[in-house]
């Protein structure tokens, strides 16, 4: 009894886990795409990928802070990095180290 209760519990963690990452990633290409547009830049392959994955603890409770790293361009040759910071799906930090011309 106590076995099924702890896979069912399991499976369900699993569950939350995997919708609430692709929610993040969501938002993370909505967030990177706008912040390549208003400096008139191109999100290169339209993605971001996770690097890191870790637990802030807030006012709200547990939320899971992820940075993702995603590539642009200035002039369509070239490829930068830039990373984002999510606590859920609300960003915390976007750096991109654009050099002003």
């Amino acid at each position: 009894m106590h076995e099924t209760f702890a896979t069912v519990v399991l499976l369900i963690t699993i569950g939350w886990l995997f919708l609430d990452s692709l929610r993040s990633q969501e938002a993370a290409i909505v967030i990177c795409g706008k912040a390549c547009k208003e400096r008139n830049v191109q999100l290169l392959d339209q993605t971001v990928s996770v690097c890191r994955v870790g637990i802030k603890w807030g006012t709200e409770g547990i939320k899971l802070r992820r940075t993702y790293r995603f590539d642009y361009s200035d002039d369509g040759e070239d490829r930068h990095t830039g990373h984002l910071i999510l606590i859920g799906t609300r960003q915390e930090q976007l750096s991109m180290g654009l050099i002003s011309h």
